[in-house]
């Protein structure tokens, strides 16, 4: 599945299960291990694996393969791993806490890949 597509896919899964301030992070020029970071948040713990669960099941409905997941039930941040897109849904207190936005939008371009630019 297209980068583009597989985007579109989670934000309208995320959306279709009411996840709050949904965050696309496009990382491509700072880290090779994915292209975008998405960052939602539930409102419950159940919430949380609710929206997880239902980025997973559109994305294997729609021919995708999920590389993994870590968090469970009882988790305040659930990472779901798609490969050119990494899906992170935590509870508004984790996310504020951990502030990945700020870490990846401040984040210095590694050296080797702006020679590539």
């Amino acid at each position: 599945m297209e980068t583009e597509n597989l985007k579109e896919l989670v934000i309208k899964a995320l959306e279709d299960i009411k996840a709050k301030d949904i965050s696309v992070l496009d990382v491509k020029d700072r880290t090779s291990v994915t292209d975008y970071m998405v960052i939602a948040s539930g409102t419950s713990n159940r919430h949380v694996k609710s929206i997880a669960d239902n980025v997973i099941a559109e994305v294997k409905a729609n021919g995708g393969r999920p590389l993994g997941s870590e968090g469970g039930s009882a988790s305040d941040w659930i990472l779901v791993d798609l490969g050119d897109i990494v899906v992170h849904v935590m509870l508004p207190s984790a996310r504020e806490f951990y502030d990945l936005e700020r870490f990846w939008r401040d984040s210095p371009v590694a050296e080797s890949m702006s020679h590539h630019m």
